[in-house]
């Protein structure tokens, strides 16, 4: 199979400020990890381009748009929530991150790759249709969706999100709309505290207590998540890919390890090629142990390879 791994030099300089946990050094992890591994050959590069505002307005209102536009900091920086910090050079990251979707999205569909995975922050999927949260500005993973549905007439697209925090950006943006599947792992209660109350017939929201282990961790992905997306059958499969429920995370307590992200990722897979032709995009989200990063992600992409 043929995996694409999609990047930009710009998500190295997004700057949330000196201590902030999404820090540039998230990313130079994974690049520095993956080329020692046995994997770094297979992965075939690409650059990820900047989301344009059309791309952008189907996920997002269009005024909210314009507030990040105009926050864009020329020097210092400017918090467009608690959390969410902009630097000089953060709105072309944002950009860049929605973009690496959109890439993703055209390769997988012409036939250039199997799958692929955007390695790219600001991650994404706390920001809402109105405003941004938790480190993100735009939602990468939803304006991915929404271009497929778009460009390509995509009529079922599961969305499946296993960071250690409630997707709530992804689901506010999907919450009313059946064609796509939003389907959630996260420890609770914990931020943003959200997803514990919410179910419908395309969203299924998996709580996990804190403590959970990588065994607890499968089966309740494979009792609740797997059903549904074998229900579903997706013409497409898009995974928010958190690491921040890795046992060494030190913003989260759940125990997840390398080999549970393997399996997780495996068992996505099988549904992608069951239904929709293999067709799976993967895009970073949380995850902030350095030390473990790099390997978590060499776990994901040994599954997709």
């Amino acid at each position: 199979m043929a995996t694409a791994f999609i990047h930009h030099r710009d998500c190295e300089l997004h700057d949330p400020g000196a201590q902030h946990p999404e820090s540039p050094a998230r990313i130079r992890a994974i690049n520095d990890y993956l080329p020692t591994s046995g994997i770094w050959d297979r992965l075939v590069r690409h650059e990820a381009p900047l989301a344009s505002r059309e791309q952008l307005c189907r996920a997002h209102d269009e005024n909210y748009i314009d507030v990040v536009f105009s926050a864009a900091p020329s020097e210092g920086y400017v918090y467009l929530d608690p959390d969410t910090c902009m630097s000089p050079h953060s709105l072309n990251a944002a950009l860049r991150a929605a973009g690496s979707v959109i890439k993703g999205i055209d390769l997988v569909y012409t036939g250039e790759a199997d799958n692929a995975f955007c390695s790219v922050r600001p991650c994404g999927h706390h920001a809402e249709t109105r405003r941004a949260m938790g480190f993100c500005m735009f939602n990468n993973v939803a304006v991915g969706a929404c271009y497929a549905k778009d460009r390509y007439a995509a009529k079922r697209i599961a969305i499946v999100d296993f960071d250690v925090h409630h997707g709530n950006g992804t689901e506010d943006i999907f919450r009313h709309d059946p064609s796509v599947l939003f389907c959630s792992t996260f420890q609770h209660p914990f931020y943003p505290g959200s997803g514990a109350d919410t179910r419908s017939d395309h969203i299924v929201n998996v709580p996990l207590p804190a403590g959970t282990s990588g065994a607890q961790f499968r089966d309740a992905f494979e009792g609740e998540i797997v059903p549904a997306l074998n229900d579903f059958a997706p013409e497409l499969v898009l995974v928010s890919a958190g690491f921040d429920a890795h046992e060494n995370d030190p913003l989260a307590q759940l125990r997840l390890r390398e080999d549970d992200y393997e399996w997780v990722t495996r068992r996505i897979r099988e549904v992608a090629d069951n239904s929709a032709q293999g067709r799976l995009v993967s895009v970073l989200e949380g995850g902030y142990s350095i030390a473990s990063l790099g390997s978590c992600v060499e776990a994901h992409l040994k599954a997709m390879l």
